[in-house]
């Protein structure tokens, strides 16, 4: 039992190290914008149908290059932008500690669209917005022929994570916090 934690403990450690490493290096309001460019454009190519869909959206936050890496205990960090109608309206980080079966560590892309005013000003409007918490992200799927099914399609706030690097289990944006950060 004692090995047991002293192992889980060990991940901890090692997970809390990955992201305080990737939080020091907290990246300037360039190079979160270029970042999120290049996010979008890796979108509009693998998930042809959600970048549609992100045309329709009242707000679109992108955060590229999210860090995620557990061993029993992990967490995760990124940092990104918010825009509406094209432009940027602020700076966001998205941050989440877990317990559980998982290993490894993963680099991976995340869009979350807003689908109406209300959502998008709930979101705004929050001091820290919790995924599961203050709204339900319905992460979308794409099924034969890169199409998104109709009962996510219809819900307010739609997420997609893509461009995983590296393995690891358990795609969800359930427990994530979304901060506004000044850059």
């Amino acid at each position: 039992m004692f090995q047991m934690f002293t192992r889980l403990g060990r991940g901890l450690l090692i997970a809390l190290a990955l992201l305080e490493c990737v939080n020091a290096g907290a990246a300037s309001r360039e190079e979160i914008d270029a970042r999120v460019r290049e996010a979008l454009t890796s979108f509009e190519a693998e998930a042809p149908a959600g970048h549609e869909l992100s045309k329709k959206a009242a707000g679109v936050l992108v955060f590229p290059n999210v860090i995620k890496a557990g061993i029993g205990l992990g967490g995760e960090y990124g940092e990104g932008v918010l825009q509406i109608k094209g432009a940027n309206a602020g700076y966001y980080s998205i941050a989440a500690a877990s317990i559980g079966f998982q290993l490894g560590a993963q680099a991976r892309n995340q869009v979350i669209l807003f689908m109406n005013q209300s959502a998008l000003d709930t979101f705004r409007q929050s001091q820290g917005w919790k995924a599961g918490v203050d709204a339900s992200v319905a992460v979308a799927t794409l099924g034969a022929g890169g199409v998104i099914d109709s009962e996510t399609l219809n819900r307010p706030i739609i997420g997609f994570i893509f461009s995983g690097k590296g393995l690891m289990y358990n795609l969800t944006f359930e427990g994530s916090k979304i901060s506004r950060i000044d850059r």
